[in-house]
């Protein structure tokens, strides 16, 4: 999907051109992606889809129907297409404010539109130097490399390159999105707010996968649950700040899949706020900063069990939004394409994060967040690594 205000790589161009060669801001790039996850919009989709999400894992059909109820609650549709539409177009309106007329696409990993189609789609409109944002915040292999590993997949066979932002969990556009959100959710508490507690949560990983998050050299649990604390004590320092007041917080997890056997980041919300309530903790707030908008494991670990659980032991609950469309982390995104523009164009731009916060990387090192199960598997944005086909250009 393109998201262009003048006109759209699917134009049928007899003689194509890469769109945007008048801006300056973002050079060397000539074209903007946007690449995500993906979900059902329908319910004849939704097993299509997860079948996608767990390709050559050898899971039975009936699993997947089974897992699949938790998008027929929501009729049969993920919010995640809605939500990233709602991105585009508001990074479409921060870029048209700005000057950058360049086009902005938008790529899936497992649902229309595809990252594979949308990137020959580029390919064939004639661009070359892609700039990427992935739609996950933090290191690790899910919510990174294997995003590089679908890019690379993407551009064989073209002479794109891509190059993709680098980890802005800790950037102020995000962190500052997640403390108005978390004070708001404060507020709606009432009087319940001032004693509350900061629940932090994100998707729980297996064990395995997060202690290989981030490049060495890395702490024993990975640079993912290294990165998550970082920006949940982050955010906590300026609500507190704010509100003159201290809240106590924790990190917890939602979305455990996988064998029972395999170990996955504990505790689970659930679990969580149960121990809570046993221990005379008045009010929560759950933060959901492991997501940047509401999709399934929002609206259904959150907003659904989490919630039930929170009623079912009369602790007073309020979750914060995720970070969305907010101004500032719109924002934000579009400050780190100009950096990482410069960046390409052999500048030394400002990385600006929140509180000396770990500072995101531009290219990844070859043993950052590595694939367990397919250690040779190519990746690009990789130090070393490729940078595209063969047939391509080098920079």
């Amino acid at each position: 999907m393109t998201l262009d205000h003048r006109t759209t790589a699917h134009d049928d161009d007899t003689t194509p051109q890469p769109r945007g060669a008048g801006s300056t801001l973002l050079a060397p790039y000539d074209s903007l992606l946007l690449v995500s996850f993906g979900g059902p919009e329908q319910p004849d989709d939704v097993v299509p889809f997860l079948e996608n999400v767990t390709r050559g894992r050898g899971i039975p059909r009936e699993r997947l129907v089974e897992v699949g109820q938790h998008y027929y609650l929501f009729g049969g549709r993920s919010p995640i297409n809605d939500q990233c539409r709602d991105l585009l177009a508001a990074l479409r309106a921060e870029l048209d404010r700005r000057g950058i007329d360049l086009p902005l696409h938008w790529g899936n990993r497992n649902w229309d539109p595809y990252l594979d189609a949308e990137v020959q789609a580029m390919a064939a409109a004639g661009h070359r130097r892609v700039l990427s944002v992935l739609t996950s915040a933090y290191p690790s292999y899910s919510s990174c490399r294997q995003y590089r590993e679908n890019l690379y997949d993407a551009v064989q066979g073209t002479a794109v390159q891509v190059d993709k932002i680098r980890h802005y969990s800790d950037h102020p556009g995000f962190v500052t999105a997640s403390v108005d959100a978390t004070l708001a959710a404060l507020d709606s508490l009432g009087e319940h707010g001032d004693g509350a507690r900061l629940v932090f949560v994100t998707h729980s990983i297996p064990t395995a996968m997060a202690e290989a998050s981030g490049p060495a050299p890395r702490s024993a649990e990975g640079g993912y649950l290294d990165w998550h604390r970082a920006v949940a004590a982050a955010v906590t320092r300026q609500v507190d700040a704010r509100r003159g007041r201290e809240h106590g917080h924790d990190l917890v997890f939602c979305s455990r899949s996988g064998p029972p056997n395999q170990p996955w980041a504990e505790p689970d919300v659930n679990d969580h706020l149960t121990a809570l309530h046993a221990t005379g903790t008045a009010a929560v707030v759950v933060v959901p900063i492991g997501f940047i908008s509401d999709h399934m494991e929002v609206i259904y670990d959150l907003d659904t069990e989490a919630s039930e659980t929170a009623e079912q032991l009369g602790l007073p609950f309020a979750r914060a939004a995720t970070a969305g469309t907010h101004p500032a982390f719109v924002s934000g995104l579009v400050d780190l394409m100009l950096e990482r523009a410069a960046a390409a164009r052999g500048e030394d731009p400002a990385r600006p994060v929140v509180d000396d916060g770990p500072v995101g990387w531009y290219d990844c090192q070859p043993d950052c967040c590595r694939n367990l199960r397919d250690p040779g598997r190519p990746a690009l944005c990789q130090v070393g690594g490729p940078v595209s086909t063969p047939s391509a250009p080098t920079r």
